[in-house]
């Protein structure tokens, strides 16, 4: 795709922090403008490259999803294979009536796909900002027990020991991120958000996902130091400096309305994955019936770090058009 290699890139990021160029027209964030010059490494970014991303059916979480993930993966031509890979999927509470989380069904049905593609390890971690009990979370939401079934670890990545990592585009301030040891090693790392929306990001999906790569001791509950500095920002320069190289979007039963947690469940019937996390966003927006355009960070994101442009997207699934099915939008409330 015309970027580093994740274990050169992120050996690469402790060097120094270097301001872009690339010029395009500001754009409002979060209700900051964002400067007219591009505000990331023009040596750590490469032009956005075409993308893959397959749009899959699924009924429901009962039926083979190992082979649907399987077969996903090799459209959009994963290579993973002797590799060590750190699933991210989004954790944030336990309520039983309600959506909010990556089905424990589906990462567990990853794993196991991944292995199968020639991954020598994979591991699965997370750090919620909102319940500080993650052992709570992954065991009421059945993921600590899914995973063992199929012998796979699970990391608390709140309290993991972590690496300071400088940052390569400069949305905010911060300058350099802590990122747990278990995501800095990884050989290749995936994002595996539920499809929902967003009531101060519009949506939340693969580049959203992100936030809980961060540690809470650091950067505070629910990840306060991310919304101080705006979360829009936040979302760019954390995806730019985690740089995931898949994404899989649980969009089998997503969340609409008021998500990420008090939401209604929408049974979307679909798995999305793609090589490339900004155009899996821009897709799986467009799924939802949303314009990734009007997505401020989406959009943004298009300039650098990923593909936007429908035209350089190429299908691998279902073709998304035929797929849409509209979410009722999250109320917005200010950040």
């Amino acid at each position: 795709h015309g970027h580093v290699p994740r274990r050169g890139f992120l050996k690469a990021a402790g060097i120094g922090l270097a301001l872009g160029t690339a010029g395009a027209a500001g754009l409002r964030l979060g209700g900051v403008a964002s400067s007219s010059r591009g505000r990331w490494d023009p040596a750590a970014f490469a032009p956005p490259d075409r993308a893959r991303v397959a749009v899959l059916r699924a009924d429901g979480y009962g039926g083979d999803l190992e082979t649907l993930l399987l077969e996903g993966l090799v459209e959009i031509g994963a290579d993973v294979a002797n590799a060590s890979v750190f699933l991210k999927p989004n954790l944030v509470e336990f309520d039983p009536t309600r959506p909010i989380n990556t089905d424990a069904r589906i990462v567990a049905a990853t794993a196991t796909a991944l292995r199968r593609l020639g991954a020598t390890r994979v591991t699965v971690g997370e750090a919620p900002g909102h319940r500080r009990d993650l052992q709570y979370v992954a065991e009421r939401a059945g993921l600590i027990d899914a995973l063992a079934a199929v012998d796979v670890p699970f990391v608390d990545l709140n309290t993991e020991p972590v690496r300071r990592v400088r940052a390569r585009s400069s949305y905010t301030p911060l300058g350099e991120l802590w990122l747990p040891s278990s995501v800095v090693d990884a050989d290749v790392v995936i994002s595996m958000p539920k499809m929902k929306t967003h009531h101060w990001a519009g949506v939340t999906l693969s580049m959203k996902n992100c936030f809980g790569f961060l540690p809470g001791r650091i950067y505070g509950w629910p990840k306060n130091v991310l919304h101080w500095v705006g979360i829009e920002h936040s979302i760019l320069d954390i995806t730019a400096a985690v740089r995931p190289d898949y994404a899989i979007v649980d969009g089998i039963v997503g969340m609409e309305g008021n998500g990420p947690i008090s939401g209604a469940a929408v049974e979307a019937g679909l798995v999305v994955i793609g090589d490339d996390v900004v155009a899996t966003d821009a897709i799986a927006a467009s799924l939802m019936g949303v314009d990734p355009a009007s997505i401020a960070y989406l959009a943004e994101a298009g300039r650098f770090l990923g593909q936007i442009d429908r035209d350089m997207i190429d299908d691998r699934g279902e073709e998304p058009e035929r797929a849409v099915r509209p979410f009722v939008p999250a109320p917005l409330v200010p950040a």
